[in-house]
């Protein structure tokens, strides 16, 4: 089993690369990680189309969500449709973050058809993985193993996948520190799997717990914020003291004053890679705010996203300020 990496490796491996900078995605046509993987709705012309708008921005990353059941049906066509999507993405000059695991939004979920969105009512049908009675079940976390080691076993050593984030938002919903002991295992399994790429969960929320074993067993650090310019460096600053390359995961929400044109120069600044939530607008839903009700009018002002589905910007100056801070790396 590997040990974390020291501070000097993490670092040669960020110095590899250029200023890391990208989006969350998930194809407009797919409400959840489900639909994004499963035969029937995996849409390669839409991901293909999309990750050219996200090239076009001048964009080197994404953060892509994986999900367990998807592998439990289908673990041969899974791996066969993640081969496809880095294809893609390795054409558009893209590497991937996929992530894990995921405790929040909704618990319940089937595999097949997935609900049509609830409109105007934000990541209406996205899903948790495992989900939280897996989660709290020991018992079924053998399979939950398999999982994890099958897919470093297949992609672990690719280089077209930029490196692995185990687990989102450890503890969303009503979990809490009851994450922990998944949140070790996963660590744990992807230690031993050893793959060549660096490993993180990052912090999210107030839970000292939680937030310090990510924070000591994470080869990179990384975070969400969704504040202001100010609160993300006071964020940076603090972060900074664990002497290791920073990412953030999450970030971008317009009315909460967590904007391009005010973060985007604190990350370059800092030497912080960034990974805005959203891309183009559709069955997510993310435009509307968090915990907007059902039947909401279109937002005057987009929470996230920055395309419509026809490519169009939602706002031309953004995308201009983006390609020139993505040009000037």
């Amino acid at each position: 089993m590997t040990d974390r990496w020291s501070e000097e490796r993490a670092w040669e491996w960020y110095k590899g690369h250029r200023w890391l900078v990208g989006c969350n995605f998930i194809p407009s046509t797919a409400i959840n990680q489900l639909e994004m993987w499963q035969a029937d709705t995996f849409d390669p012309l839409t991901i293909e189309r999309e990750l050219g708008w996200a090239s076009g921005l001048g964009f080197n990353t994404a953060r892509v969500y994986l999900h367990d059941l998807v592998w439990e049906n289908d673990s041969t066509g899974f791996f066969e449709r993640v081969d496809r999507f880095l294809e893609i993405a390795s054409s558009k000059g893209i590497k991937p973050m996929f992530v894990f695991f995921d405790d929040v939004w909704n618990p319940d979920f089937l595999p097949g058809k997935q609900p049509e969105p609830k409109p105007g009512v934000h990541n209406s049908g996205w899903v948790q993985s495992p989900g939280a009675n897996k989660v709290l079940d020991p018992s079924t976390w053998g399979q939950l193993e398999e999982y994890v080691k099958d897919i470093l076993n297949s992609f672990g050593d690719d280089d077209r996948v930029l490196m692995w984030d185990l687990y989102n938002e450890p503890g969303g919903g009503d979990l809490g520190r009851k994450s922990l002991g998944l949140l070790k295992e996963i660590f744990r399994w992807t230690r031993e799997a050893e793959p060549s790429q660096p490993i993180s969960v990052g912090v999210w929320f107030d839970n000292d717990v939680l937030n310090d074993f990510q924070l000591s067993n994470s080869d990179i650090v990384t975070f969400h914020n969704y504040n202001d310019a100010e609160n993300l460096e006071e964020q940076i600053y603090r972060l900074r003291m664990h002497g290791r390359p920073m990412i953030c995961t999450e970030y971008m929400a317009r009315t909460r004053g967590s904007l391009f044109e005010t973060c985007l120069p604190v990350f370059k600044r800092e030497n912080v890679g960034c990974i805005n939530w959203g891309l183009v607008d559709g069955k997510t839903q993310t435009k509307y705010p968090w915990r907007s009700e059902k039947r909401s009018p279109e937002p005057e002002t987009w929470f996230h996203e920055i395309f419509h589905k026809d490519g169009t910007p939602y706002r031309q100056d953004e995308v201009d300020l983006i390609r020139k801070f993505t040009s000037s790396d």
